[in-house]
């Protein structure tokens, strides 16, 4: 496990419940995520992994149970300007009518924060931590999938974050794209020191990037552990979880 860093805070979840029209979809979630740690949330669709980091952000509010970060309840009145918390989105979320400079420097120029001089250096300097430089005219509709994401990740560390949530991050891109953004979170990871959460259905990327693993099911925990502890995990639907493939439809189907 990464050792923590002072550029990370830590998480607690204690007892996180939420049902919407009576269905429950988080059922009493109890983890911990160390400072500077890379903890991965897998699951099948519908297990809750989304509707967690919802709450995780603060987007939702739990019918019962507490979310802790740094120390600090996410329902103190002033913790989002407190705490340094970003988010990158399953789609990147950029603004197709603005650059890249301007879709990462949105939150400094809307909060009036930096002058323009210091916010298009910040800008270079976001944009370089992840690979970017010289890419500050371009407009999304000009990027890849893989740089798209890129960039929504610059965007996310000009708050110097202390907490990063990602969300499906290699969704969409090809192989080697998605081993290029597994990459850069665990580069980030070492360089600032920052708590990542990630949300992903990629099982490669999850085993090759996090310190420890949570798969969820039915809004539950239903194992969590470094990833050799989940790859040996026994429960029979863990197992099927991680083991499923295409290798065998063709075959099966023909009998």
């Amino acid at each position: 496990m990464n050792s923590p860093a002072p550029g990370g805070v830590r998480v607690e979840v204690r007892g996180l419940r939420r049902s919407y029209e009576g269905q429950a979809v988080l059922q009493g979630l109890d983890f911990e995520v160390e400072a500077g740690e890379i903890f991965v949330v897998m699951g099948p669709s519908g297990s809750g992994k989304t509707v967690l980091l919802k709450h995780l952000i603060g987007l939702e509010r739990p019918d019962a149970g507490e979310i802790r970060i740094g120390g600090r309840s996410i329902d103190t009145p002033d913790f989002m300007e407190q705490c340094r918390l970003a988010m990158v989105f399953q789609s990147g979320a950029l603004l197709n009518s603005l650059t890249v400079a301007e879709n990462v420097g949105l939150y400094l120029t809307e909060h009036r924060l930096k002058p323009p001089g210091e916010i298009a250096e910040i800008v270079r300097g976001k944009l370089a931590q992840v690979g970017l430089e010289g890419q500050e005219n371009r407009y999304p509709a000009e990027l890849s999938g893989g740089m798209k994401k890129r960039v929504a990740i610059a965007r996310a560390l000009v708050i110097e974050p202390q907490l990063m949530l990602y969300d499906e991050p290699t969704s969409e891109l090809d192989p080697q794209m998605a081993v290029v953004i597994g990459e850069e979170i665990c580069n980030l990871n070492r360089r600032i020191g920052v708590t990542s959460i990630v949300v992903s259905h990629d099982r490669d990327m999850a085993f090759g990037i996090a310190d420890r693993i949570a798969v969820m099911h039915e809004g539950q925990i239903r194992t969590m552990g470094t990833p050799a502890e989940v790859r040996g995990c026994r429960d029979p639907l863990i197992a099927d979880f991680l083991s499923a493939s295409f290798k065998n439809i063709r075959k099966e189907s023909a009998l």
